[in-house]
């Protein structure tokens, strides 16, 4: 008896496995996300600073006075 039980549960296991397991499906999205452009706003700026601090130390610091 015992034997007939573990193999009725075991059966059971292995067709509710699959079941469990499977995907849900996802919810329709009504619009998209207004984050779209917020990265190629930080990119701009990000590339605006690597300019700027090319700028800054390509200088060459010629603050001598000109006049004797």
């Amino acid at each position: 008896m015992k034997r007939a039980i573990a193999l009725g549960t075991a059966a059971f296991a292995m067709v509710a496995a699959p079941l469990a397991a499977a995907d849900r499906s996802a919810a329709p999205v009504e619009s998209e996300s207004e984050l779209v452009g917020g990265s190629l706003l930080i990119a701009a700026l990000g590339a605006a600073a690597v300019i700027a601090a090319v700028v800054l130390i390509a200088d060459d610091d010629d603050d001598d006075a000109v006049s004797p």
